[in-house]
This record gives structure tokens, sequence and C-alpha cells, in this order.
């Protein structure tokens, strides 16, 4: 189902670089949060920051961060304030290796790894049974989540969720991102990805387990190299293509059957309209907005370029509480 655009960009907003830069440049200030170490099951880690003290019956907002991102990121602070604005219970999930620590083993995390973010729902089950569940994810996450959902269907452990800027099919992404300005992105995140697993090889004694030497990493200055030479590897795919086929997450969407809201841009500079599932595509669980501004997870609405508001996190909040604030509007 697919909805009106209710977001409308300032004058000084429609171009895409300021939407995406600018929040970027301009962060706001972190809530403080508590972190939690969790172990999964193959020796390796990962973290979770929590805002709140999370009670057993309390909702909680699960929120996955985008490629290289973590709670640092001005998209998961900006959600973070805007729970706590509404006392909310919130839990960033990061994704091996971003939050500020090395994961343990070679493998790292990708676009379509549902896993490690199905155990982190698995766990906030077990300690909190009573608790509802809901997810925002962004990017890279918005891609995790909106699999997650056409994966796990009626087995999803989240009772809403929204899908902000994802990369739906992700070989279009890829190309995109090797052109125009879209390359400055491109170099941006792909120098993280290089650095990171430069300083896992020297670092943790590693080298056997990689499938590309350091100075070979050094030459992958592309999403679809470095994905064809360490991503799908390191993950179990045959190669990039078999990558981008088995974890774009555009497939799935019509076997989602919990309320799932996705968020585009049609500016996006990710993006191409690839990512733009058909009503086909989507299942009657799904609500699909498309605006014409917005750039990669940015969504400014209104303020001043020192300061600006933005659209995202108040749509958020009121999506997943939708039946909270009906059920108060009747009492």
């Amino acid at each position: 189902m697919s909805k009106k655009a209710l977001f409308n960009p300032p004058w000084w907003a429609v171009n895409p670089h300021i939407q995406t830069i600018l929040p970027f440049i301009f962060k706001v200030t972190k809530p403080k949060v508590f972190r939690q170490r969790q172990e999964l099951p193959d020796g390796d880690f990962i973290d979770l920051d929590w805002l709140g003290n999370p009670q057993n019956g309390e909702p909680i907002l699960v929120i996955a961060h985008g490629l290289e991102g973590s709670s640092e990121s001005h998209y998961v602070r900006r959600m973070l304030l805007a729970a706590k604005k509404a006392n909310l219970c919130a839990v960033v999930h990061h994704h091996r290796g971003c939050s500020g620590e090395p994961n343990r083993l070679a493998r790292s995390y990708h676009s379509g790894d549902t896993e490690d973010f199905a155990f982190t729902l698995s766990q906030l089950k077990q300690y909190y049974p009573d608790s509802t569940l809901y997810a925002v994810g962004y990017s890279l996450g918005g891609n995790v989540l909106a699999k997650y959902q056409g994966t796990a269907q009626a087995s999803s452990l989240l009772e809403r969720a929204v899908v902000v800027s994802a990369p739906l099919t992700l070989s279009a992404c890829a190309k995109k991102l090797e052109n125009g300005f879209s390359k400055v992105y491109q170099s941006h995140l792909i120098k993280q990805l290089q650095h990171k697993m430069v300083n896992k090889i020297e670092q943790q004694d590693l080298t056997s387990q990689m499938p590309v030497t350091k100075a070979e990493i050094k030459q992958l200055n592309t999403f679809y190299l470095f994905d064809d030479k360490v991503t799908a590897p390191l993950h179990g795919f045959a190669g990039v293509e078999d990558y981008y086929t088995r974890s774009s997450a555009l497939s799935v969407l019509k076997h989602i059957v919990k309320p799932t809201l996705i968020i585009h841009a049609k500016d996006d500079p990710f993006m191409t309209d690839a990512v733009i599932p058909t009503p086909a595509e989507l299942s009657n669980q799904v609500e699909y907005e498309l605006h014409n501004f917005g750039g990669h997870v940015g969504f400014i609405e209104g303020g001043r370029p020192w300061k600006p508001k933005f659209y995202i996190e108040n749509r958020v909040i009121d999506y997943v509480l939708k039946n909270d604030k009906a059920q108060q509007g009747q009492s």
C-alpha cells in the first residue's frame, strides 16, 4: 500500500546532497546510554546501547544502523532523543565490529545478515517476554530489517517496523555509487571499510582467514569490487552477484505479515528507481512512502540550515505507537 507524501522540505533543502550531508555535519547531542555486550553462539559478540532502563512489559524500540554506523550516527542520535521524549525505551543493535571495538572473527556483517538481528530480538524476548518490540532500520540496517520481516513472516518478534532509505536492490545501488557525485559517498565509506579490514589483519592475526591481502584491499575502491573480494567470500556467498541477489530485501516484501512502514526518497543519491517496489511486490501489511525529496537518511523538513528540523523521528514514533495512542484516545 502506497501513501501520499506527508513530507515537504524547505526551499533551501530540496537538493539531495544537502539533505544527505547537512545532517551528518550538524550532529545532535547523544543522550546517555549504557552498553550491554551480547555473546553470540559462534564465539563473536555484538554490543547493545540502551536508552533508559528496560522493564518487562514496557515497549522497546530496536534501532539498526547503516553501513559503518553506530549509536554515534546522526540519525541514531536523533532517534534516541525522540524515543526519550516519547518515554520509549530504545536499544541500538550494533552490527559486528561497529561499536568501537573490532569483532573477534574474520567475518563481519553484511546487508542480508538477519541472523544477528534475529538473535538480538530473541534475547530481548527472553529477558522481557511481555514487552512489545518495535524496530527502525536505516540504510543497510533497513535492508536487514526488511529482509527479517519478509523471511520471518508470522514468526517475526516485532509488532511494527520502519525501514528508512534501504538499498532494497543492492546491485543497482552499487552501480549508482560508481557514478557522478555519488562516488564521493562511495569513497568515504570504502575508505572506512578498507581501514577496518587492514586493522583486523594487523591487530588480530587473522591473515590466514582473510580472502585478500593488505595490498589487495587498497585496490578495492568500489562496493562491487569490495563485496566481490571481501564481503561475499567472508560470508559464504559464491560471489558478488550471489551476495546481492540473496541479500536484497525487495523480493521478500510481499511475504511480510507484520505492519511495516518503508520510506524512500526518489532523489536518494545512493539509490535508483530499482529499489522502488511495485504494488504487486508489497504485502497488504506494508505501508510504502515514496517522497520526491529527502536524500539518503536526510528528510530535513524545516528550521534553518544551522538548526534543521527532521521528519523521520516523529514519523517513526507515530507509526510504532499508533495502537497505543489509539487506545489512549478511546480511554
